[in-house]
């Protein structure tokens, strides 16, 4: 599964380069203010070049961006595009997870998004050192210059996720900037948080029933199951969906992984969907379940039987289960504490208590945008 990175309202770390004095200088001029954008921030020079507050390279330039690109959100290098382009080359992995990469001339006229525009914040990260120094960005990613949306850039402000992320992207971006007409239905559990993104070159549509013309669809919602519609359709799946659980030692996965699926179904909702599962402690090393986390590439919350036992309450207990774990129920108070955690919301149809497994399902109103 193509996991899409959350968007970041500040960067968690940043490194700064620079080549010449003149980087130098308009680097010890940026310093001061780069905890507006990110938490951490280090610089780095060359030994001939080092003053008080840069590390020297290691070794190289080179050798040091390459250890840098691994540990660190997004690198900002003051210097020749030409330089850090054939230094990058052989660094690069996958848009989806490449550091963001901006490059300055260094008389601080220009901030240049070289490297993971969208998703990587590039652009975003360009738009506010120009801002900080009174340069000019320069943004080449082909929506931003058509001045459209771009569907990479709504999923991470959803925290949405798409079936075959990288070919929808690429297909549903292209037709953005080629100017074809491209609807947009949002699921109206959604309308709110999406009317506030942006959705330039898309065509809304209220009504799947009755489309105008169109050359595709993208659909917001966290349904399974949409009207089957004659014209090639992209889902965006935002992740609002908990999993609570609880099962015997030594459930196989696939057992889990049948009950949860015939849930779903039931219930309507893409595997997509999920933003998280959780359980008791005493289940940090069931294996079913740690698949199942890895399965859907959503994070493991453990709660302690004293966190559940409070919540216990609300729900049918069993004296086995207390007996065996410490509180009566698990799937149902894990999954509280689940939308507790994700900022409230619903529990989704009945809880389901077979072969030895509960399964709760709820609806976060977690908003990320």
């Amino acid at each position: 599964m193509n996991t899409v990175r959350p968007e970041a309202t500040k960067l968690n770390s940043l490194a700064l380069f620079c080549l010449t004095p003149g980087g130098v200088r308009l680097a010890q001029r940026l310093q001061p203010m780069l905890a507006q954008i990110s938490l951490h921030s280090e610089s780095f020079t060359s030994e001939k070049l080092a003053v008080p507050g840069f590390s020297t390279f290691d070794g190289s330039f080179a050798a040091s961006m390459a250890q840098a690109f691994t540990r660190f959100d997004a690198l900002v290098v003051i210097g020749a595009t030409g330089i850090v382009v054939r230094v990058l080359a052989p660094l690069l992995q996958d848009k989806l997870q490449d550091p963001a990469v901006v490059v300055l001339d260094e008389r601080g006229q220009h901030a240049i998004s070289l490297l993971s525009g969208h998703l990587g914040g590039a652009n975003r990260l360009a738009r506010q050192i120009a801002a900080l120094i009174d340069a000019e960005p320069v943004i080449t990613t082909a929506t931003d210059v058509n001045e459209v949306a771009a569907l990479d850039m709504l999923a991470q402000k959803l925290d949405a996720q798409l079936a075959d992320f990288r070919q929808g992207v690429k297909r549903v971006n292209q037709m953005l900037v080629s100017g074809d007409r491209v609807g947009l239905w949002i699921d109206p559990m959604f309308d709110e948080h999406v009317s506030e993104q942006d959705r330039r070159g898309f065509m809304v549509v209220d009504d799947l029933a009755a489309l105008p013309d169109l050359s595709a669809m993208e659909c917001i919602s966290r349904q399974a199951n949409l009207p089957p519609l004659t014209l090639p359709v992209f889902k965006l799946v935002p992740k609002r969906v908990v999993l609570g659980v609880g099962c015997r030692r030594d459930t196989p996965f696939a057992t889990v992984h049948h009950l949860l699926l015939q849930q779903l179904t039931l219930l309507n909702i893409d595997p997509l969907a999920f933003l998280a599962i959780g359980s008791i402690t005493l289940k940090q090393d069931e294996a079913a379940l740690q698949q199942l986390a890895q399965r859907y590439a959503v994070p493991f919350h453990l709660f302690t039987p004293d966190a559940l036992r409070e919540h216990e309450h609300r729900f049918p207990c069993s004296e086995f289960v207390r007996k065996t774990v410490g509180v009566g129920c698990v799937s149902q108070p894990a999954a509280w504490l689940l939308l507790e955690k994700y900022g409230g919301g619903k529990f989704m149809g009945e809880t389901l208590r077979e072969q030895g497994v509960t399964l709760t399902l709820a609806l976060t109103l977690q908003e990320t945008f």
